[in-house]
């Protein structure tokens, strides 16, 4: 049997790109020598990938559908974890760039994908803390000279070791007004994305054609993002499967004449302008516990466990989506 296999590191113990390796030190103070050519590695022993394993297993159970998302970041783990492998033979071994761009609709995952991306790269030791610090143009940009600099610089500090979502990342440049201060944020943002790759994890969002256009007018800022990942919008089937998630959570439920008449609401909501995927989903389930509770404080009497919980299909038909609501959006951005 080869030698057994070493731990795998916790930390940040990234080499920055074009280390060889560490340095040469004293035999009781250097790490643990490399494995021998004919060691093995189970990977079903390493706490670290049983750690990542439950990870993208929580991944899977948490978001609905995303298949090619899910996909996406399960193959950059599947990187990133043999590169740890390879680091324990003393193979060669560089810090990849894992800046990112996620696309899509609002309400389809990018902000709760990105805080797990961060857990998941605290895990495998590429960042120290893997805390997400989400902000818009507002957080980085100032309205006068001398304000965009120090906005930018702190909330940089503050994402320092974790992940930095900017979500709508297009709003920084607006090349139609020369008084914008947004190049300036964009200049320090590549400057700190090139430095401090090893400690620092930026994605941006956006829609798909926005971003696009943002990447041909900043090509500094396209040439840092190595994964680019779509998130679809979802289907019906699949926002009823949120939906009796989210309720399952808040300890609700729906008979099946509500879940019927949801699932008619659904449909139309679909169409109707502002429409924003799961996050509809969960604004229709905050509207319908005030409607429940409307309800039951109207009939007063005694109340039992069992209708604390209920949603009724007339909790569901009260919404003006059934009335008509508001015509079809024919406008809706990045369409």
């Amino acid at each position: 049997m080869g030698a057994p296999a070493q731990p795998a590191p916790r930390g940040f113990a990234m080499p920055r790109p074009g280390d060889t390796g560490p340095p040469a030190a004293e035999p009781d103070s250097a790490g643990p020598p490399p494995l021998a050519p004919d060691a093995k590695v189970d990977l079903g022993s390493q706490e670290q990938a049983l750690r990542i394993s439950a990870l993208l297993d929580r991944l899977d159970g948490d978001f609905v559908g995303l298949a090619p998302v899910k996909d996406r970041v399960r193959e950059i783990a599947a990187l990133l974890l043999v590169d740890r492998l390879r680091q324990g033979y003393g193979l060669a071994s560089s810090r990849p760039s894992l800046h990112m761009c996620f696309t899509g609709s609002p309400g389809t995952g990018k902000t709760t994908l990105a805080a797990c991306v961060g857990e998941l790269l605290r895990e495998l030791g590429y960042l120290r803390t893997g805390q997400l610090v989400s902000v818009t143009r507002d957080d980085l940009v100032g309205q006068y000279v001398g304000h965009t600099a120090p906005r930018t610089k702190e909330v940089l500090k503050r994402a320092m070791g974790g992940v930095l979502f900017i979500d709508e990342a297009y709003y920084l440049y607006r090349p139609e007004n020369e008084r914008d201060y947004g190049q300036e944020a964009i200049e320090i943002l590549l400057q700190f994305m090139e430095a401090h790759r090893e400690d620092l994890v930026v994605i941006l969002a956006g829609y798909a054609s926005r971003m696009d256009d943002f990447f041909r007018s900043n090509p500094g800022m396209a040439s840092r993002i190595a994964h680019h990942i779509d998130f679809p919008d979802f289907a019906l089937d699949e926002l009823l499967r949120i939906a009796e998630m989210m309720l399952e959570r808040e300890q609700y439920r729906m008979d099946d004449a509500a879940r019927e008449a949801f699932a008619e609401y659904v449909a139309l909501r679909m169409g109707q302008p502002r429409f924003a995927n799961a996050r509809s989903i969960r604004n229709a389930i905050d509207r319908l516990r005030l409607r429940q509770a409307r309800r039951l404080v109207a009939a007063g009497g005694v109340l039992a466990r069992d209708d604390l919980m209920r949603i009724s299909a007339a909790d569901v038909r009260a919404s003006r989506v059934f009335r008509g609501g508001l015509a079809p959006d024919r406008a809706r951005p990045g369409e």
